[in-house]
């Protein structure tokens, strides 16, 4: 692996989240296309490109930084879960599998941020 991100389990989880994200998104209706669906989208991007930015040649101090930007971006996407099950957009299925997984993506962030 050429960059030390690919090598963190929690970028990895990101990038499939990240994926899960843009295939719930498209479920979405299509007046959502730019509001809703845009911003999902983005701020489950911003997860997976904040982890790896901050992990590449970055003083400890910066990379916590981008992982605190990473954290808030995963705590969005939860924010935009509630939106989407509020307006029936999505399942009750779904919305507990992706609020789990980004549960869980916000404790290892905050894990590998606490013990740099």
């Amino acid at each position: 692996m050429a960059f030390r991100f690919e090598e963190l389990k929690v970028w990895q989880m990101a990038l499939d989240l990240s994926n899960e994200i843009d295939l719930l998104s498209k479920k979405l209706p299509v007046e959502e296309r730019f509001s809703l669906a845009s911003q999902i989208k983005r701020a489950a991007d911003s997860v997976v490109l904040n982890i790896a930015e901050g992990s590449t040649g970055q003083t400890k101090p910066e990379f916590k930084r981008f992982l605190d930007i990473a954290l808030r971006s995963a705590v969005e996407v939860v924010a935009c879960l509630f939106i989407a099950i509020k307006r029936n957009y999505i399942t009750k299925e779904e919305f507990d599998k992706n609020y789990i997984a980004y549960e869980v993506i916000c404790k290892m962030i905050t894990k590998l941020r606490d013990s740099m």
